[in-house]
């Protein structure tokens, strides 16, 4: 059978950690009863270079479980999306397919099951989907939606209301390895992979311990990223406004000049202020937008390394599983 390997970025996650060890165990160990697959599946945390005691516990996971649970720990914060990636990379040489979940617990984990069946099916990546946005706010229920709006609007292709939570198979993360940009948005790079996909369906649970580590201010982040990665309408729209303005610059001129050769000139300032703040603004927040981008390229060109792997805990897992397995097979 197909080895399962549960990748879980993990930032400043102590009060949660230990309660989603035991479910993904859990739900590791359900799987392996009925066969769907192999007896050395396991969870990766990923530790994103957190400040509270997570990576002790999860060197106490691993002591406690070395089959069960791994850990990698990364070398300072990089953030959530880099983290996952460094998971998805680590765990693609030493499992058949991966699953991502954050460990909030607020995705239900039962629908592991569901999109591991769906993968023998024949589907390379599966998204877990949220069924509706109750348990949010109405500040954030409706942000979330004029996200996905905005985000098709400027042509990127996501799945609507899904996030982090899908499984993929082997070959979709080869094929995810080689897009090597330093601006991830994976919700809009996973539709680009292709494969045959597939939805599961779920409602969204309360937060099991701890904070949010996604306040306003890192949503209206990786939306920009979002937008900014995989379209350059904010820059066409730009040209087309630009363009507007120019337009009504000249009906104004035409308008001027009738009413000075009318004897209807009014005299004023009012007017004429009023338009240079406009097209002042409007020109900084072109020379912003467009800097934002030179900004990226700029992060692009240097190439940097993603992130930096401190410290593994797979080999002695790696060692112990198959151990286990030459018992067996005495």
């Amino acid at each position: 059978m197909e080895r399962l390997a549960i990748v879980v970025p993990c930032y400043n996650e102590e009060a949660v950690l230990k309660l989603a060890s035991a479910a993904l165990r859990e739900v590791l160990s359900d799987l392996v009863r009925k066969g769907k697959i192999a007896a050395d599946s396991f969870v990766l945390f990923v530790n994103d270079g957190s400040a509270d005691r997570t990576w002790e516990l999860i060197e106490e996971e691993h002591a406690a479980f070395p089959v069960q649970v791994r850990g990698v720990k990364l070398a300072g914060n990089v953030g959530h999306q880099f983290a996952l990636t460094a998971g998805l990379l680590t765990a693609k040489d030493i499992s058949d397919v991966t699953v991502s979940i954050d460990a909030d617990l607020q995705d239900d984990v039962s629908v592991i099951e569901e999109m591991v069946d769906k993968f023998h099916g024949g589907c390379d990546i599966v998204y877990g989907v949220r069924k509706e946005r109750r348990t949010d706010t109405f500040f954030k229920r409706t942000t979330a939606q004029m996200f996905y709006k905005l985000m098709r609007l400027m042509g990127v292709r996501t799945v609507y209301n899904h996030a982090d939570f899908r499984l993929m198979s082997r070959r979709a993360v080869e094929e995810f390895s080689k897009y090597r940009e330093t601006n991830l948005f994976l919700r809009g790079m996973m539709p680009l992979i292709g494969y045959q996909t597939d939805c599961v369906y779920y409602d969204r649970k309360e937060r099991a311990a701890g904070e949010s580590k996604y306040p306003l201010k890192k949503m209206l982040g990786l939306a920009f990223d979002g937008i900014s990665s995989f379209s350059i309408k904010p820059i066409s729209m730009i040209l087309g406004m630009g363009i507007l303005i120019i337009i009504v610059s000249l009906l104004a001129l035409i308008y001027a000049l009738c009413s000075y050769f009318t004897g209807h000139v009014v005299q004023g300032w009012t007017s004429l202020i009023v338009s240079i703040w406009f097209l002042g603004g409007l020109q900084l927040l072109a020379i912003g937008l467009v800097g934002q981008y030179i900004g990226k390229i700029y992060m692009e060109v240097k190439q940097r390394p993603r992130y930096n792997i401190e410290k593994l805990l797979i080999e002695e897992a790696m060692s112990t599983a198959e151990e286990e397995r030459k018992n067996q097979e005495g």
